[in-house]
This record gives C-alpha cells, structure tokens and sequence, in this order.
C-alpha cells in the first residue's frame, strides 16, 4: 500500500484542471506588453515639448515633486544630484543617476502618477519626459520628444552602469562594444 502512494505522489504533483479562469485573448496580451527597452522600439507614436509638459507637470506631479522637481514631501527631487553618485549622500535624479531618457518614459508611462497609475496620455507622457529632460539641461525648452528623438538622448550617467553579462538577458549594442 506504501509503494502504491509513494509511486503516485508524482501524478497528484500534477495540478489538475479546475475550470477556473481562461487563456489571455491576443489583444490582452498586446495590451500587457508595455515594456520600453533602451533603444526605444516599442514607443508608441506622439510627441511633446517641455513647455506642454510644464503644465501637465503643475497638474499632475507637483504636488509630490515639488513645483520645479525638487522633491517634496511624498515624491523624491527629479532634478539636480549632479557630480553625488560618488560622495557619501548620493541624490539619484534624472538627470544625474538615469541611464537611458526611454526608461523614463517606460516608468512615467506604468507608474505616474502615483494616484492614478497609467492614466496619462502618451502625449502627456513624451511631455512630462521633454519637461524633465529640459529642467535637468539635457534637452533645449523647445526640442520635441517622440518615439524618434527620445532614444537618441544621451543621458550624463549613462556610462555609469556595467553592462549585465547574462547571456539570457541579451545584450545591448553598448555592451557588445565592451
């Protein structure tokens, strides 16, 4: 009797079919796929500049970053922190800590703002990055940011992280120059 329950304790590791839930449709799955890579591929179309973003800004994050994205009492400064990473009291801003202006979009995008995640337009979301870009003095007020001109910002730490050598994570053409 023993032998009999031990050789089937296998088969019951299996789980067995409850009926419950059904496979994600095509269309949910694309909609899941929200992922912006380092090169910018997967951004969707629109555009905007700092002086639209501005105003999205004063809406809709000020409250937390602070009217020039100092930090404030619930949100972390977004601006400033330049020449810290080194010192004892780094300030890890967009403009100093942020390796690829994509992911800032991609972050924007999923998790801005805070109390209503993902509601943003993607316009409002290229604007709020050009907004951010241009107070950190990586981007001029009037320069447009779109699926295009975003992945060619150069961010000032981004040679201040070591490329992943997993093999499974891929490589970026930065780390294959390495």
């Amino acid at each position: 009797m023993l032998a009999a329950i031990l050789a089937a304790t296998p088969l019951m590791g299996q789980s067995p079919n409850y009926g419950v839930g059904r496979s994600p449709t095509p269309e949910e799955i694309k909609s899941w796929d929200i992922s912006i890579g380092p090169d910018g591929r997967e951004l969707p179309p629109g555009e905007g500049r700092a002086v639209e973003g501005k105003e999205v800004y004063t809406r809709r994050c000020a409250d937390c970053h602070g009217s020039e994205g100092q930090g404030g009492d619930q949100g972390e400064a977004l601006v400033g922190g330049e020449g810290t990473l080194d010192t004892p009291k780094p300030v890890k801003t967009v403009g100093s800590y942020w390796p690829y202006a994509t992911t800032l979009w991609d972050y924007i995008n999923r998790a801005m703002p805070f109390d209503s995640p993902g509601s943003l337009t993607h316009k409002q979301v290229y604007a709020l990055v050009a907004y951010l870009l241009y107070l950190n003095g990586i981007i001029e007020e009037e320069e447009v940011i779109n699926a295009q001109t975003l992945p060619q910002v150069r961010m000032p730490n981004r040679e201040g992280f070591v490329p992943d050598p997993r093999p499974d994570v891929g490589r970026t053409d930065q780390s294959q120059k390495n």
